[in-house]
């Protein structure tokens, strides 16, 4: 049977406060979090020195994973707003079946405006 290397080594780290609270604000400007700041310092440190193992794995990337496949349902099938042929282009017709705001048409019968649909008279 063959030993496999866990995931991720835990270790308890004791630091100054003052030390800890730089490299939280260390951190926090590079979007990381401490614990992925010190992974990051120590890794370069030790490549620095030429002390990284060969067999290290690389860092783990930041941010979310990248999407393998294409969402189902109607967003995957909608083109980019960007894409040729979509946009100001499209919009000419769609808006000439639509009325023009303004004033609602007067009622003969009650002497005043119409109300639209859906409104309370």
């Amino acid at each position: 049977m063959t030993e496999r290397r866990p995931s991720r080594k835990q270790v308890l780290l004791r630091l100054d406060p003052a030390v800890h609270d730089a490299l939280a604000r260390w951190a926090a400007d590079e979007l990381r979090s401490t614990n992925a700041q010190i992974d990051y310092l120590l890794r370069r440190a030790l490549k620095d020195a030429g002390r990284l193992p060969g067999d290290a794995r690389p860092h783990p990337r930041r941010g979310r994973p990248p999407r393998t496949t294409a969402p189902p349902g109607p967003e995957a099938e909608a083109p980019p707003p960007d894409a040729p042929g979509v946009g100001a282009a499209q919009a000419g017709p769609a808006q000439a079946d639509t009325p023009e705001a303004g004033p609602p048409p007067e009622d003969p019968a009650t002497g005043g405006a119409q109300a639209e649909q859906g409104e309370i008279p």
